[in-house]
């Protein structure tokens, strides 16, 4: 039998730290085993199906890793003799469509996959694995027998509120997120497309164009993603109601008592016929855009239905009643492009009784961003009633500055583990940007990396050093130095022991800055000495993060985020400790000179936020975004 070593493939290096070959496999396959011996093989052809031209771009990468090796391998037409093939491969279909089985032993690399699809994943983990053979100096020679848990691993990017990021920017998220097999991607729209006859809503928003979509949906194609085009249809549609020419749709035009507090012009109303006329617009300029035959209609949070307009008719039907017609007309809509529907399931879990009447066509989104949230309860009510469905975990990024990571982690793995456990045909990643969206992007890269890891196979990557990918997945930094300081400041939240919900206490402290620190229901347990050891904490991290080896061709862009995100974090920090001094906890009895040290301090933070955000987005969200941060200055008087 043929001895091996499972996980201890390490390689030192004379500075002290260690290579080790399943770092750099994300997601970690489910079998591997590593052998003992390396490639021996110096030069020899790569030969694949020629039907599958489309691997062109992979296999460039591949070329390209051989060649830091040392090794020489060339691209051959299929008429040539395979077996002097030192790559070759062929497909399968007794495996899984997105199967693959590759090995690697001293004399050549040998790959076969379910289908075409199955060949790209096996692929890409080839080029995993070539990056590790760069660094190492070697091949090493292992089995990989692999294939995902869920048919459909997304991510969704937030668009609306207010970051929406350049072409640029988008292809190189993609490429890193195809890297890691996954296959969806949803860019979250309320009022970011350029929709010809509503210029008025979107024109200080820098939208993406058709012409933008397009060329983006051509690109995932060819990394075999599917865009899936998203636009809210019922809720959150103030960015559009604020208008004047659409107020009309509003189901509150004038403040109403929600169970969110007093609202307005947030939902569109179900009994304006106007409502349903609008969306039906927007759907034939959206969709022919779009090659991906979901569309996610979104119908979340719409708060402020039966307490406008609809009163009296949800009155008569029940609010869930309502509430699902409207939805049913939007899907009859979507039929007619030959879409299947995609919609948020929070409002129709609060109607349990109603969701067997859906069509088993329509695809559930249940989302939930707390650790605990009932995955497990909420997925058996839709696989009870048939309907396929998926689990929309997040980041927990959002209203965190510097990230909520240890929440964020525990509500991937939580939505994974329980995705699997009842059926799940998706597992949609959320990437939100609330309340202005100051988290920058490289703060959000743990927990994109370590929700595409448990998309694709659950108990392999459960337990995956998060750092150590980070660090050389993202930074490409050997010694996970980077990786370890960024996810530590992603938990800076818990040295302070004030846990906030759907947020943390920085970016609470700088939302709530009118309120009194010692009375407000989230600000009152912060103390002194927590929020001392908060600021020694988080300098600790960000000198461990700015001495890394990062060696990313974004450094200069990573390190001026993660900064950034790290000042605004200690600035909360320093407006706490000014507001403790004070005898009611708040700005009032602050002395005038405290007060311009930390107007100052702020100014300078909404500069450079101004100036970063640039650098990988568009103006448009900008000033929303620093307008907030503005809103904050103002009370430093």
């Amino acid at each position: 039998m043929r001895s091996f070593v499972l996980l201890l493939l390490v390689f030192t290096f004379s500075s002290g730290y260690a290579l080790d070959i399943h770092h750099y496999l994300l997601p970690a396959p489910k079998s591997i085993e590593i052998n003992e011996g390396k490639l021996e093989r110096a030069f020899g052809n790569i030969y694949i199906p020629t039907n599958e031209a489309q691997y062109s771009k992979p296999l460039l990468n591949i070329l390209h890793s051989l060649e830091e090796t040392g090794i020489k391998a060339q691209l051959s037409p299929v008429d040539f003799n395979i077996s002097s093939s030192l790559i070759t491969s062929k497909i399968d279909n007794t495996l899984g469509e997105e199967a693959y089985k590759l090995s690697i032993s001293k004399n050549d690399i040998r790959l076969i996959g379910g289908s075409k699809i199955g060949l790209y994943n096996g692929l890409l983990t080839i080029q995993q694995i070539g990056s590790f053979a760069e660094e190492a100096g070697y091949w090493p020679t292992l089995t990989i027998d692999d294939e995902p848990d869920f048919k459909r691993r997304g991510v969704m990017l937030d668009i609306s509120r207010d970051k929406v990021p350049t072409m640029i920017t988008l292809i190189d998220i993609i490429d890193k997120l195809a890297s890691w097999k996954i296959n969806e991607i949803q860019l979250y729209t309320e009022h970011t497309f350029a929709y010809q006859n509503h210029k008025t809503v979107w024109k200080d928003a820098s939208p993406m164009t058709a012409e933008e979509i397009i060329e983006l949906d051509a690109y995932c194609q060819r990394h075999f993603i599917d865009l899936v085009p998203n636009q809210n249809s019922f809720g959150h549609m103030k960015r559009w109601l604020k208008h004047g020419e659409y107020l009309h749709l509003a189901e509150l035009p004038l403040p109403g008592k929600t169970i969110w507090g007093m609202m307005s012009k947030t939902s569109l109303s179900p009994v304006e016929p106007g409502s349903l006329d609008l969306m039906k617009e927007l759907y034939a300029e959206l969709l022919p855009n779009f090659s991906s035959q979901y569309f996610n209609i979104g119908c979340d949070e719409t708060v402020e239905l039966g307490v406008g307009k609809s009163k009296a008719l949800c009155h008569e039907l029940g609010q869930g009643r309502v509430y699902l017609d409207y939805v049913l007309e939007l899907k009859k809509e979507i039929d007619k492009y030959g879409r299947s529907t995609q919609f948020w399931g929070d409002i129709i879990l609060h109607h349990p009784k109603l969701i067997p009447e859906l069509p088993k066509s329509m695809v559930a989104l249940i989302w939930g961003y707390e650790a605990d949230y009932p995955f497990d309860k909420n997925c058996q009510k839709f696989k009870e009633a048939g309907l396929p469905y998926y689990v929309c975990p997040g980041t927990s990024t959002w209203n965190s500055i510097i990230g909520r990571n240890k929440n964020g982690f525990a509500n991937l793995k939580n939505a994974a583990i329980n995705g699997k456990k009842y059926g799940a045909t998706g597992y949609l990643n959320t990437n939100w940007g609330d309340q202005g969206h100051w988290q920058p992007l490289s703060v959000c890269y743990p927990g994109l990396l370590y929700g595409a890891a448990l998309a694709w196979n659950v108990d392999s990557n459960v337990d995956i050093n998060i750092a150590k990918h980070v660090s050389i997945q993202v930074f490409k930094d050997k010694t996970g130095q980077s990786g370890e300081a960024i996810i530590n400041l992603g938990n800076a939240y818990l040295k302070m022991d004030a846990i906030t919900s759907n947020s943390n206490i920085f970016h609470q402290l700088l939302k709530r800055n009118q309120k009194s620190i010692r009375t407000d229901r989230w600000l009152k347990n912060v103390s002194k000495q927590k929020t001392l050891e908060t600021i020694i904490y988080i300098n600790q991290q960000l000198v461990a993060f700015n001495n890394a080896s990062i060696s990313s061709s974004d450094k200069e862009i990573i390190i001026l985020e993660v900064n950034q995100a790290a000042q605004l974090a200690l600035h909360a920090c320093n407006q706490a400790l000014a507001k403790l001094e004070t005898s009611d906890g708040s700005f009032s009895g602050l002395p005038g000179e405290k007060k311009m040290e930390l107007k100052g301090e702020l100014r300078t933070l909404i500069d450079s936020h101004k100036t970063i955000w640039l650098i990988r987005n568009r103006i448009g969200g900008l000033s929303d975004s620093a307008g907030k941060m503005e809103t904050v200055l103002k009370s430093y008087r």
